[in-house]
């Protein structure tokens, strides 16, 4: 039997750098990797180039059963913390939209950064072990022994860094999930997260032929009643990014975004004109930073109110295309009205103001996501209730830690759940 200070489960971004941290403090520490290599997320992260934190990284960032929870870390090691790492190392790297940052070249240089920095921290990281159990020993020595494939080990401190059950097809398990129950803790239930919706089947044969085209569009979750207790809920995060059509449903930045706060049965919101004033009165001044009504053109008197002159006001704002000229098409057959007796419609001012709320509030409630294979994260996981915000070590089983996604804090699209990685291994790291 092998006998360790720290033994963490997973050679992944939390993994590691717990690892490296812990190292640092003269703790003998060995990481255990499932795959055949470490950092496999890490290698797939940003296109390839690991998008690896986030410059405007703050708690409000992160979704979790208690969103106070996060604070401690992220203010322990903060963004500004892992870009002097990778400085440090000479990691070419450029920043681009909110704050996003990437590496240069290769999201190969984020994972040697972390390799290199615990061979000399004087960690062992073992690939190609799998974990058959796990125990607690009760002795003041080595409190959890761990069976796996390559032999037996035992440690005084076990950090449970194993991820979630996003993208199997690189080796994800409910493992994290299943010690935490065999250890008496409790879970948030696992979801997808950073996740493709998926049309229900009115809206598929409506809109997939356009599989392909993408907007500008803000994202929300639209107002819903509890189910618990009938109370009112109000909108809980509005993102203003790309949207994407595919073959099956909806997808891009916004989408991925607003999936993390979606539950089944809900529906989404989208504004086909952010930025762009309501036509509640076409002779009325827009709110503050938003641009005249897209259909304000039309609302004027004497104006060309026909459905042609509709198509031309969705392509052509003033700010820019508002829509790609074949989804404006489709839109407007789905929501204008239709014409009688081959003659075009002459569209009223309250005809173009229901028009503009529809375009300004697209709701559609997706028949549910893509799942796990295609999500980015897994929201939920072990609860943080059961562990100390400071250490992340579990409040009930000394000794105990869980890090990184297997925890419930789950971070937006952008960098923000590398932030969240990092952030909780250097609090583990520091404690064990």
């Amino acid at each position: 039997m092998t006998e360790v200070d720290v033994l963490i489960l997973g050679a992944g971004a939390a993994g590691l750098m717990c690892a490296i941290q812990a190292g640092r403090r003269g703790r003998r520490v060995l990481v255990l990797e499932r795959a055949e290599s470490p950092g496999k997320k890490i290698l797939i992260s940003g296109g390839g180039r690991c998008n690896f934190t986030n410059r405007n990284t703050a708690p409000e960032n992160f979704l979790s059963a208690n969103p106070h929870f996060a604070k401690s870390a992220l203010a322990r090691f903060t963004p500004r913390d892992f870009l002097a790492l990778v400085e440090a190392h000479g990691i070419p790297w450029h920043e681009k939209t909110l704050g996003q940052l990437f590496c240069d070249r290769s999201a190969h240089d984020i994972l040697n950064l972390l390799l290199a920095e615990c061979a000399a921290a004087g960690v062992r990281v073992q690939p190609g072990t799998r974990i058959l159990s796990v125990f607690r020993t009760y002795s003041s020595a080595a409190r959890f022994r761990v069976e796996t494939s390559a032999g037996s080990f035992a440690a005084a401190s076990l950090v449970v860094a194993t991820g979630g059950l996003s993208i199997p097809k690189l080796g994800a398990t409910s493992l994290g999930y299943d010690l935490a129950g065999q250890f008496g803790l409790a879970l948030v239930e696992p979801r997808p997260a950073l996740v493709p919706l998926v049309f229900n089947p009115q809206d598929k044969a409506a809109w997939c032929d356009l599989a392909g085209l993408s907007a500008e569009v803000t994202a929300s979750i639209a107002a819903s009643s509890d189910r618990a207790n009938a109370k009112p809920k109000t909108v809980r995060s509005t993102f203003r990014e790309k949207m994407l059509l595919t073959h099956r449903g909806l997808s891009g930045p916004a989408i991925l975004q607003i999936s993390s706060y979606w539950r089944p049965g809900e529906p989404i919101e989208l504004d086909l004109a952010p930025g762009f004033a309501p036509l509640h009165d076409p002779n009325s001044a827009p709110a503050h930073g938003q641009g005249s009504s897209v259909f304000a053109p039309l609302a004027q008197p004497d104006s060309r109110r026909d459905l042609a002159a509709a198509a031309l006001a969705l392509r052509n704002v003033e700010a820019g295309p508002a829509l790609p000229a074949r989804f404006a098409a489709r839109w407007l057959a789905l929501h204008a009205p239709a014409q009688l007796d081959g003659a075009p419609p002459s569209l009223s001012n309250a005809t173009l103001t229901r028009m503009d709320r529809s375009l300004h509030a697209w709701r559609i409630v997706p028949a549910g996501t893509e799942g796990y294979a295609k999500a980015e994260v897994t929201a939920g996981g072990v609860s943080t209730a059961e562990l100390d915000a400071k250490t992340m070590q579990s409040r009930r089983v000394p000794g105990l830690y869980f890090i990184g996604e297997v925890v419930d804090v789950t971070g937006w699209l952008g960098g923000y759940n590398f932030q969240w990685a990092w952030a909780s291994g250097f609090s583990a790291g520091q404690s064990v």
